[in-house]
């Protein structure tokens, strides 16, 4: 009497790339939503996004903290426009340079 079972060897090796398979789209999620979503929202766990991050939030354009802390109060308006004219312009060739031609 023949029985299906007997001719049956398991599943093979190939069962191990399933795994692999599944991390493999765990990590492709995670770092979709890293770069997309989660930095929208403010969730950047220390990566300079949202209120709060630390270290990273020396990455914050001049412009905004300069217009942050007019909104604060802790500069007047004559201080504002100051310094946004010197951060609002262009750079000059001979900054470069760094010497007297």
């Amino acid at each position: 009497m023949y029985t299906q079972l007997a001719d049956w060897h398991g599943p093979g090796p190939w069962i191990l790339l399933i795994p692999l398979i599944w991390i493999a789209v765990v990590v492709l999620v995670i770092a979709v939503l890293r770069r997309t979503v989660w930095r929208r929202h403010g969730c950047g766990f220390g990566y300079g996004y949202g209120v709060g991050a630390g270290a990273g939030a020396a990455a914050e354009h001049p412009l905004a903290v300069l217009g942050r802390r007019y909104a604060e109060g802790d500069i007047d308006a004559e201080e504002y426009r100051a310094k946004r004219a010197v951060l609002s312009e262009s750079p000059r060739d001979d900054a470069k340079g760094g010497g007297a031609r």
